[in-house]
């Protein structure tokens, strides 16, 4: 593995993270790949060679391993964890893009031209809808994938001893699964994390979404602050006392002095 491509892509989606996003990426990388990588497949390592049953009909081993396993742990984390980030780097490729587009008008225009975006990286109009749904889409897999494993192995724990009665076993025989209180504290610690990120990805939209609410209610107040103050002025330059004029005024004088007589109080 490259480490350095991979620091590359870590500060990429680091620098346009938010506090909660930066955690997030931290929980990840830190306590879901580092333990994937380092532990979890050599616990998994020998599921399939130690899995035994208390039979010596050929298949019979292969065939109640089939049926507990349908898919193996290590395989289902490595898809969870690959599709888990990819949302994250779509967010570097977008401001990336709007980089490029800002390098592309500047040499069209030049220096004076004026930005295309002030600040490629602020999460407003179309890249703050791709971070949105990058969390969707995250705390979305980290859950389905929940589900999956719960499904698959209820309470998401091994049992020490298994039944099995398919084809071509004789009988239902007894098999016997592999370092099972270690594959259980793995898989629960896998398990938690995952919630965590969850959790965390459903404040950090929570606060997006009432940062950009109260964004829009302070707009909407100072236009309404500003509209008012507009009228007010207009209320104001309009309520002129005319004096010392035979004819009437017009609505809006050309030289307005013309009808007024300054007096002294």
């Amino acid at each position: 593995m490259n480490w350095g491509i991979f620091e590359g892509l870590l500060s990429g989606v680091n620098k346009y993270s938010t506090a909660f996003g930066r955690i997030w990426l931290s929980l990840v990388f830190i306590f879901r790949v580092l333990v994937y990588l380092v532990t979890a497949e050599r616990v998994w390592s020998d599921d399939h060679k130690d899995f035994d049953c208390n039979t010596r009909q050929p298949g019979c081993s292969n065939v109640c391993f089939d049926e507990f396993f349908p898919v193996s742990h290590v395989r289902l984390w490595a898809l969870q964890l690959i599709l888990v980030t990819c949302p994250s780097l779509l967010v570097v490729m977008h401001v990336a893009y709007r980089e490029a587009r800002e390098k592309k008008y500047r040499e069209a225009v030049g220096e004076n031209g004026g930005h295309l975006y002030l600040n490629p990286g602020k999460k407003q109009g179309g890249l703050w809808w791709t971070y949105v749904c990058s969390l969707v889409f995250k705390a979305g897999i980290d859950a389905t994938f929940l589900y999956v494993f719960h499904s698959l192995y209820p309470k998401y724990t091994l049992p020490p001893v298994v039944k099995c009665h398919a084809d071509p076993c004789p009988n239902t025989v007894d098999c016997f699964i592999s370092k099972p209180s270690e594959k259980n504290i793995f898989t629960l610690f896998m398990v938690i994390t995952a919630a965590i990120c969850i959790l965390l990805n459903l404040v950090e939209l929570a606060y997006l979404v009432s940062k950009r609410c109260r964004e829009y209610l302070v707009a909407r107040k100072a236009q309404a602050t500003s509209a008012s103050s507009y009228k007010q002025d207009d209320l104001l330059s309009g309520n002129l006392i005319y004096l010392g004029s035979d004819s009437h005024p017009p609505l809006l004088p050309d030289c307005p002095r013309n009808h007024m007589k300054k007096t002294i109080l």
